[in-house]
């Protein structure tokens, strides 16, 4: 009444426009409504009327049969808006990927790559998508997940993050070690065989040293060799790295770094470093080819520094040769991520958004077999979010994508989500009826004691049946003119 002009006797010499007004119910009625909205309708600042709005939940259940029919649907709407035309537009949301669904024994993983699709001129409830619909991906990672191909890879950054805790807060907690064999061993081996190469007693050895390079990355998956292997041009200090990326506590580190440098100081190893690093070790293998290396204090927090230093440049290589590799962006684009021109804090912080880029790809590539027309624009959207954004492994990346790319992931599998929308009129006097089945409860203060029997995950076309609510919001309106 207060909204509505004509009503002179209330004496409202100014009309204010008010927000829309929700109000939530508890769903005890017997049309079991949730919610009742309203919301005025305007043009420019006249009110010229108001829509209301009514959503009635049920459910869980399993009972298809129950399910309303489309013509039933249409047919109400008509009447109640007195339409004699209508148009439907369809929704549906699969799950194409789901953590919990393939491996509910992970905990904390929440990853998930699902896709929406939507349609015109709807046939039937529950119809599966045309394939001239529109689609979304979505997708949701999580990294650290040990099934994937580059797990051995997050292992590595894992690593550099306690080095770079350590360095922050001066306490490093060092994670289990890499390998089983101690990383002095592994470093004074790796010296030794140097040493006899230069001396020239040992001429062999090339391909037993690439493939301790490889092992040491770890059992790389068969299905992504092709995209993501270990670098074949490793420099020193990346092998090094790899040998000490397995030290497991602060005297080790000390004693490892201690041996290199007596070798770089006697001058007994010559070895090869890729040009633009400035870690203190390189300087120090510079140095080494003059016959002079200053004098380092292995002490404090130093020797932290150092290890941090060469594996943050190893890494970086890594990345970029794995996004150059496959075509995917270019040098440029990727000078955010690896420039050293800020602190080392902030450059380990860019290597995590880059890992996290790499395991979106390589799921989609594993997973959904995705080709490069698709992994190109994808890249692009996770480079320009990551230079605006701090990491956040809970962001929705999308996708638009052609629904028959992913089809075979969904046509046998049950939605997540599946609504029609039928709506009459055009401009204000639009009106809208949606019908929703969802394997989630449609509001959150839905109270049902079975709310736990949806749970029930279907995988790729699983037959097993799902529970669903079911969700119906009306409109009606009142116009003042």
């Amino acid at each position: 009444m207060a909204q509505n002009p004509n009503m002179t006797h209330l004496k409202i010499s100014e009309l204010i426009v008010l927000p829309p007004l929700w109000i939530r119910c508890d769903g005890s009625d017997p049309e079991h409504t949730y919610w009742l909205g309203a919301e005025p309708l305007k043009a420019g600042s006249k009110i010229t009327g108001i829509s209301f709005h009514m959503v009635k939940c049920d459910g869980p259940t399993a009972d298809k049969t129950c399910f309303v029919n489309l013509e039933e649907l249409k047919t109400a709407h008509k009447v109640k808006h007195h339409s004699s035309i209508v148009t439907t537009k369809g929704f549906a949301q699969y799950e194409l990927i789901s953590a919990a669904a393939m491996d509910d024994t992970i905990l904390g993983c929440e990853s998930n790559i699902s896709i929406d699709i939507t349609w015109h001129t709807v046939d039937k409830i529950l119809q599966a998508p045309p394939l001239c619909s529109a689609a979304t991906l979505n997708i949701m990672l999580e990294s650290g997940d040990p099934r994937s191909p580059v797990y051995p890879l997050y292992r590595e950054l894992q690593f550099l993050l306690a080095l770079a805790e350590g360095l922050k807060t001066g306490v490093t907690e060092w994670p289990e070690p890499l390998e089983a064999q101690p990383a002095f061993e592994l470093v004074q081996e790796f010296l030794l065989d140097l040493k006899k190469k230069l001396d020239g007693c040992c001429v062999s050895g090339n391909k037993n040293e690439t493939e301790s390079i490889k092992s040491d990355t770890a059992a790389v998956d068969s299905s992504i060799k092709s995209i993501f292997s270990e670098r074949g041009d490793l420099d020193f200090a990346e092998q090094l790295w790899c040998k000490m990326r397995s030290v497991c506590s602060y005297q080790e580190l000390v004693e490892c770094l201690t041996l290199v440098i007596k070798f770089l100081e006697h001058g007994e190893i010559q070895p090869w470093i890729h040009q633009g690093s400035s870690s203190l070790l390189s300087k120090l293998i510079q140095q080494s080819y003059h016959g002079k290396v200053e004098a380092v204090s292995l002490s404090g927090i130093t020797p932290i520094q150092m290890l941090l230093e060469i594996g943050l440049d190893k890494m970086k290589k890594d990345y970029v040769s794995f996004f150059i590799g496959q075509e995917l962006t270019t040098l440029i684009y990727l000078d955010y991520f690896v420039s050293t021109s800020v602190d080392l804090q902030e450059q380990v912080h860019r290597l995590q958004k880059l890992h996290h880029m790499l395991e979106i790809m390589v799921s989609c590539t594993v997973l959904l077999q995705f080709k490069h027309e698709n992994l190109f624009p994808l890249t692009q959207t996770c480079l320009k979010y990551y230079k605006e954004n701090p990491l956040n492994e809970k962001q929705v990346f999308q996708l638009p994508i052609r629904p028959a790319l992913v089809k075979k992931f969904y046509q046998n599998d049950h939605p997540e989500m599946w609504k029609v929308d039928i709506t009459s009129g055009h401009g204000q006097k639009e009106v809208k009826t949606t019908w929703q089945v969802s394997a989630n409860p449609p509001v959150e203060h839905m109270i049902s004691s079975n709310i736990g029997l949806f749970c029930d995950s279907t995988v790729n076309g699983s037959s097993e049946e799902r529970m669903y609510f079911v969700a119906k919001a009306e409109c009606s309106q009142v116009h003042f003119t």
